[in-house]
């Protein structure tokens, strides 16, 4: 099936998410639409599928003008969706979420489970994704879990198949897995939208790719484009890719973590005895997928967690039990992995942000009175500094572009006299560009002699920035191996998994 849209425009209020975006899919092409994240790619894929309605332009399969009030007349017209997060019951079979909203009766009008099972087997089998149909999905690892997802969608006779970030929780070994099974679609006669950010995975699958930025279509490139060309189009600049930094210097231990564990609000262990260490001048890099317990660690570090128990200590002493505010003042920086929520205030301005955790005392507030001069000039230097780019220091935070804002939470945090610098996600959602500043200001702390813990998703990061990297999965660290590990090695320990021939570190970094 040949997809066009022409002309797509979509609004919210003042800003432009699409801007007369046109773009063509041709049958059996993996077509990728490449971009920062907030460039306008998703928005641009749910209104295809029915979830917004566009203001102008118009979407043609096969030359007929489609007219979708919701996903199920985009799904009943061949579009089929796999979204980052995934769609699904938990608590139901592989076969029920298949056949849910797709409901067959049989006898007496119950619902007929053993289609839904065959057409599982079915697709199954014809693409090699050994599903069971009668399998739990909570019982699922993620990458199968999204093989459920697909095989939802090629139930519903999808030509037209739109992949939305599909590796933000997958391993490596699952990320390869699933660009296999997009290769076999491909093969069968299947149209791919391939929706992601990271440069390799676009060389390494695309057949065309466009590239959007602010909402418009930039260019098109050739998959055997170079990281750094396709940077520079999603950009708009030519970007350094690459990490550049000399071997670490690493002193004594500085930050130590013993036997330290969480237990969440629904009585879950989320952290479970974990140890590490962490020294004087070295960047320790905590790689995992989402969800198995590095934000609950990140939190229990900050004094964020109510229930934990171990023992965290900086420079031999205890931050065990301390508030948020006194770990703060214990000399950590902390940059928070959901800077909207947790890192600044948006109504606040850029200035008033630069000051957050450090308004009751010296030097921005003396004999009750905020020092406004001291505050001007601080914050003019540091945005300065940083490159924060905006109309002022008196600018509101919320109207800053995500890298932006990012490095306001940087400037605030590696402005203080520090002791420990620690950084849950530090380049989620931001731009390229951003990303080699926000890179070179933490190894730059690094080199100064301070311990950092940089927490990660993304694989690349981790592999650029770390010294050492610990590897969680289910709330327990797997092992602590040095950071010239190769990618495929760390991508087993993350799925839970010690490889033969690998000898992990103890927490003081010696081999086991």
């Amino acid at each position: 099936m040949k997809l066009e849209l022409r002309g797509i425009t979509k609004r919210f209020g003042a800003l432009t998410a699409n801007d007369h975006i046109d773009l063509t899919v041709e049958p059996g092409e993996i077509h990728c639409l490449l971009g920062e994240n907030g460039a306008g790619k998703s928005t641009l894929m749910n209104v295809l599928y029915g979830l917004y309605q566009a203001d102008e332009g118009e979407i043609v399969l096969d030359d007929v003008v489609q007219h979708f009030a919701g996903p199920g007349d985009a799904m009943n017209a061949g579009i089929g969706m796999v979204h980052q997060h995934f769609m699904l019951i938990p608590v139901f079979t592989v076969a029920e979420n298949v056949m849910l909203g797709h409901e067959q009766t049989g006898f007496a009008g119950f619902l007929d489970l053993s289609a839904a099972r065959r057409r599982v087997r079915e697709i199954s089998d014809q693409f090699g994704f050994d599903v069971d149909p009668d399998a739990l999905v909570d019982d699922l690892p993620v990458g199968v879990q999204q093989r459920v997802e697909i095989i939802k969608a090629l139930s519903r006779d999808a030509k037209v198949l739109v992949f939305d970030e599909p590796t933000a929780v997958l391993t490596p070994q699952e990320t390869d897995e699933l660009m296999a099974i997009m290769r076999q679609l491909k093969e069968a006669g299947t149209s791919i939208v391939f929706i992601t950010h990271k440069l390799r995975e676009v060389r390494e699958v695309a057949d065309r790719i466009t590239v959007i930025r602010l909402g418009k279509v930039v260019g098109e490139a050739s998959p055997t484009a170079t990281n750094a060309e396709l940077a520079s189009l999603m950009v708009g600049r030519a970007v350094e890719l690459t990490v550049h930094k000399d071997p670490a210097k690493p002193g004594a231990p500085a930050l130590v973590v013993s036997n330290l564990s969480v237990i969440d609000a629904r009585g879950q262990v989320v952290v479970n005895d974990v140890s590490f260490d962490v020294k004087a001048g070295e960047i320790l890099a905590i790689a995992g997928v989402q969800g198995n317990g590095q934000t609950e660690l990140t939190e229990a570090l900050m004094g964020l967690q109510e229930r934990v128990t171990g023992e965290v200590t900086l420079d031999g002493k205890s931050l065990s039990g301390l508030s948020v505010r006194k770990v703060l003042d214990s000399g950590v920086g902390f940059v928070p992995e959901d800077r909207k929520e947790d890192g600044l205030v948006g109504e606040f301005t850029i200035a008033e942000n630069l000051m957050l955790d450090r308004s009751n005392g010296a030097p921005f507030v003396k004999g009750g009175g905020l020092q406004l001069a001291y505050l001007s000039t601080f914050a003019e230097e540091k945005s300065k500094e940083f490159d924060v780019r905006s109309q002022g220091i008196g600018t509101e935070v919320g109207r800053l572009s995500g890298g932006n804002q990012q490095k306001v939470v940087l400037a605030r945090e590696l402005s203080r006299g520090l002791r420990l610098f620690v950084a849950a996600q530090p380049t989620r959602g931001i731009d390229v560009g951003s990303i080699e500043f926000v890179h070179k200001r933490i190894v730059a702390t690094r080199d100064e002699g301070i311990p950092v813990v940089v927490v990660s998703t993304e694989l690349d990061e981790v592999v650029a920035l770390a010294d050492r990297i610990a590897v969680m999965y289910r709330g327990g660290i797997v092992g602590i191996v040095p950071g010239t590990t190769p990618r495929d090695i760390l991508g087993l320990m993350m799925a839970g998994e010690i490889p033969a021939g690998v000898e992990p570190l103890d927490p003081e970094g010696a081999a086991a």
